[in-house]
């Protein structure tokens, strides 16, 4: 990412495990978050992708039943088919 261009929507998707992490440089973070002020869109993104962070942080296996089990390794590996 450049550091003297503001991002734009997609590249914030591509950085929000960075952001998450912690992982951004100054630089990029400081431009992140200007996006995000200016952005509702993005900054709407943002938080629901916290609270997706905050709510799987609490799933554990025996909350799901069989059926969503199921659901969810298969849309895993169907993705990493598709990524290979």
């Amino acid at each position: 990412m450049s550091e003297a261009r503001p991002i734009k929507c997609r590249e914030l998707v591509e950085l929000v495990t960075a952001y998450f992490d912690g992982a951004l440089s100054p630089a990029e973070r400081t431009h992140f978050e200007a996006h995000l002020r200016g952005c509702p869109w993005c900054a709407r993104y943002i938080e629901q992708m916290r609270k997706t962070v905050e709510l799987t942080g609490r799933l554990r296996e025996d909350d799901l039943t069989p059926k969503m089990r199921d659901t969810l390794l298969k849309a895993f590996r169907d993705w990493k088919a598709s990524t290979a």
